[in-house]
């Protein structure tokens, strides 16, 4: 792989990363909510979604996702379900009693599912890495499947990075600022109200 490619592909997937965007709104968010443990395991479960992403662009399902109005608009419907469940989820448990912390730190590991299902239900995702990778991609350097997966690996890798410092710092800032808020039932509503953003902005995407 030419390594002057996967310098520049860096540069670029760094900026794009750290752009605002669902991917790490929610993980700051989770961050601030959840505690550090809660802000990596979202990032980790994201960051396992996009593996997915990755290979079905090295094995063409994304250019079928892409070409097919019927298959996006299928991915897409089931992928805003999917978030307004969580929306309705977290507001039954508004109703359960204020939050403790020991119960924050038993989410970790639905969180990271819960990253990974709203990473791999977006075909937004995959239409990007379709459009993203082929352009660092060169004829002259081996297999182009190959190189899509290092490509796609790269990415991952500095997005879990980034990801991983947003979680400590949004972390510090919920543990300094939003302790008695987020220990009250209030933080179940935003929750909801985060899950709902997400899902209707997926409900009215369009390619």
């Amino acid at each position: 792989m030419d390594m002057t490619n996967v310098f520049y592909f860096l540069l670029a997937s760094v900026a794009l990363t750290l752009m605002p965007g669902p991917d790490i709104l929610f993980v700051a968010t989770q961050s601030m909510v959840q505690g550090k443990k809660g802000g990596i395991m979202t990032a980790l479960g994201l960051c396992t979604g996009l593996l997915g992403h990755t290979a079905a662009v090295a094995v063409g399902i994304s250019a079928v996702i892409y070409h097919s109005a019927l298959a996006f608009q299928i991915l897409k419907y089931f992928g805003a379900a999917y978030l307004l469940f969580l929306a309705w989820q977290a507001l039954k448990s508004s109703g359960t009693g204020p939050v403790k912390q020991k119960t924050l730190k038993q989410n970790a590991f639905a969180l990271y599912k819960r990253g990974i299902w709203m990473n791999l239900l977006n075909p937004k995702v995959s239409i990007f890495f379709l459009a993203f990778l082929p352009q660092f991609v060169s004829p002259h350097a081996g297999s182009i499947t190959l190189q899509f997966i290092g490509l796609g690996m790269l990415f991952i890798f500095q997005a879990l990075t980034i990801f991983s410092l947003v979680s400590v710092g949004a972390a510090a800032l919920g543990e300094k600022f939003l302790q008695p808020f987020i220990r009250s039932r209030g933080v179940h509503w935003i929750e909801a109200a985060i899950y709902t953003i997400l899902g209707l902005r997926l409900v009215f995407m369009e390619k």
